[in-house]
């Protein structure tokens, strides 16, 4: 039996990350300051309640912020290194990944689809992984829980959960900056402020900004270079106030915006020979490959080495990734003695611009037409008391939760 392949390869970079700490500041008595490590426990929330890991009935792998930066982790992609069993991972555009865990998860680039594995950010749910699946700033932690998670958070978690807890404003006036240089002329350059503006209000600002040459050069037919893809152009920004006027009152105010303007994502075919089976076994080698030959009478153009990553598209196809994403939160938690409340309300707006190229040639035989493009807006309220009764033997809470939508916008007007 015959058989026909054309791979497609892509390609990252690394690079080497300098972290300078302009001053360092720790409060120990926010509320939000979970996944604090010390010598005996880490504290996490996977049961929407601090707890201390080993205390916690799931299967949950907490990676603190610390563990980011000694790995080189600058988002949540890189997570795959430090989280057994999670893979996050793209196909024809880094707008819309896909999250497994254990290797169960929603792969698809069809925009009406809901990861199974769901991704809370603060408290927050993204109704798309790929919205929270970029440059977050500072984080406190990361908890990955594995398996079915719909009891605290919601049906879509049916495989499991990203909880991604950034850090909060503090108390004592501090900052941190952070440079990264790689090949490619990659730069990206991340900083932190943050301190009290009164003896219950503290602020904090982080911002992400990272640029980065394309690794596949664009040539035309006869080898010229036209330009290049799979670059990088981005950029975040978060603001927060925390408010703490007593002990039994928390109210913290985010807001964030990201920004992404890319070309993305061009792929070189690596096979294009045909393997047929030798006579008493094993497979060999044709000199071309019925199915590259025919997209070649198409005008498709296959270098000798995929390797020197030189790419030929079509020259009316370019490969084009643009990014808003943007949401204001409020977290309120009050501690009535007996019970503590929580509410958390948010909007969210994503809109993502992604086409190009889809046949990876310069034939012209697919592509995603320019003016398309999907959008999410989301409205969700979350309230929820919890408290202990017969001297902490029983834990218990109760909630509601309300989300209200609009998505899968598809065409500019």
């Amino acid at each position: 039996m015959k058989q026909n392949s054309l791979w497609l390869s892509s390609a990252g970079v690394v690079a080497l990350v300098a972290a300078i700490p302009l001053a360092q500041a720790q409060d120990e008595t926010t509320p939000q300051a979970a996944a604090v490590e010390d010598s005996v426990n880490i504290i996490v929330t996977a049961t929407r309640r601090a707890s201390p890991l080993s205390d916690v009935p799931i299967a949950v792998s907490a990676i603190s912020a610390q563990a980011m930066q000694n790995s080189g982790a600058t988002d949540i992609r890189a997570l795959n290194q430090l989280a057994p069993s999670m893979l996050i991972s793209s196909t024809g555009s880094e707008a819309n990944a896909s999250a497994r865990i254990r290797g169960i998860g929603t792969v698809g680039d069809n925009p009406g689809l809901e990861s199974s594995v769901a991704v809370f950010i603060d408290g927050v749910y993204r109704s798309r992984t790929g919205a929270g699946l970029t440059d977050l700033g500072e984080i406190e932690r990361v908890e990955v829980l594995r398996g079915p998670q719909g009891t605290l958070f919601g049906r879509n978690a049916s495989a499991g959960l990203i909880n991604i807890i950034s850090k909060a404003p503090e108390f004592t006036l501090g900052g941190k900056a952070e440079v990264t240089y790689g090949n490619y002329d990659y730069w990206r350059l991340a900083g932190r402020i943050t301190g009290p503006v009164s003896d219950s209000i503290a602020l904090a600002l982080d911002g992400v900004w990272s640029k980065r040459d394309g690794f596949y050069k664009l040539v035309d037919a006869a080898g010229d270079k036209v330009g290049d893809t799979n670059d990088r152009d981005r950029y975040f920004l978060r603001g927060q106030a925390l408010i703490e006027p007593n002990d039994a009152l928390s109210i913290r105010l985010i807001g964030d915006y990201t920004n992404r303007d890319e070309s993305c994502c061009g792929a070189a075919y690596v096979e294009t020979r045909e393997r047929v089976p030798l006579v008493g076994g094993g497979y060999g080698t044709n000199d071309f490959n019925r199915i590259a030959a025919i997209m070649q009478g198409q005008g498709a153009v296959f270098h000798d080495d995929p390797y020197d990553r030189r790419l030929t598209i079509n020259e009316d196809r370019n490969y084009v990734s643009k990014l808003k994403d943007w949401g204001v939160s409020g977290e309120i938690n009050y501690d009535f003695g007996g019970a503590k409340l929580t509410s958390i309300t948010a909007y969210r707006d994503y809109k993502s611009k992604d086409y190009g190229d889809y046949d990876y040639s310069g034939a012209d035989l697919l592509y995603r037409d320019p003016g398309t493009f999907r959008q999410f807006k989301t409205f969700t309220q979350e309230l929820r008391l919890q408290g202990s009764a017969f001297g902490n033997a029983l834990d218990w809470l109760v909630g509601g939760y309300y989300a209200h939508g609009l998505c899968c916008k598809n065409r500019e007007a």
